[in-house]
């Protein structure tokens, strides 16, 4: 079986690592929350030596995950937890989580359900960083992030992309405070929050 690939993983992988090394300087664990493929997290656990990288996702994406792992074989990236957002996490605490493109795929209950085990897991002084498109006061920051949320719309009535504003409340009300929003190649953004 051939190991999955995302195009858009490999195009942004570097731009976001730029962020993360400074970001998560004195993180020593990170959750991924739906690692997809698997291949931001062997960038992120080869280059960020000083921290242990856990996956996350449903367990359909495991195995193609754990292929990439496999030929990484990187001592501080680890197997991927079983993770389905509608259930209970596998996990006590963390000092980071990371999620890339994932909220404007799930729906808007589970969006919310991701911020309150944001709030269980994440440790005190935790950090939280999202990847993904976003719209400004309900307006869209490119044309083609316009026809983007048509298509995912067309593919399911609950995915969209998500308000800006309406992510920055969610994690105010789990306890996080804004750090930054970072520009991203291809009309994305990286925001940064910490737990307070």
């Amino acid at each position: 079986m051939e190991k999955p690939f995302s195009q858009a993983c490999e195009n942004n992988k570097s731009p976001i690592l730029h962020v993360l090394k400074d970001f998560f300087a004195d993180v020593e664990n990170v959750l991924e929350i739906g690692s997809g493929t698997g291949q931001h997290s062997v960038h992120f656990a080869k280059h960020l030596t000083h921290l242990q990288w856990l996956c996350s996702d449903r367990e359909v994406n495991h195995l193609g995950i754990l292929q990439w792992h496999q030929e990484a074989s990187l001592a501080n990236l680890h197997a991927p937890l079983s993770l389905d957002l509608q259930h209970a996490w596998p996990v006590d605490s963390v000092n980071a989580i990371y999620t890339a493109n994932t909220l404007h795929i799930i729906s808007w209950p589970l969006v919310e359900r991701f911020f309150q085990g944001v709030e269980k897991h994440l440790a005190h002084q935790g950090k939280l960083c999202i990847y993904g498109p976003f719209k400004y006061q309900g307006n869209y920051t490119s044309t083609s992030n316009a026809e983007f949320d048509t298509f995912l719309k067309q593919q399911d009535a609950n995915s969209a992309i998500r308000d800006f504003e309406a992510i920055c409340q969610l994690a105010e009300q789990a306890g996080l405070m804004f750090v930054e929003d970072v520009q991203m190649p291809a009309n994305n953004q990286l925001l940064l929050f910490k737990r307070q």
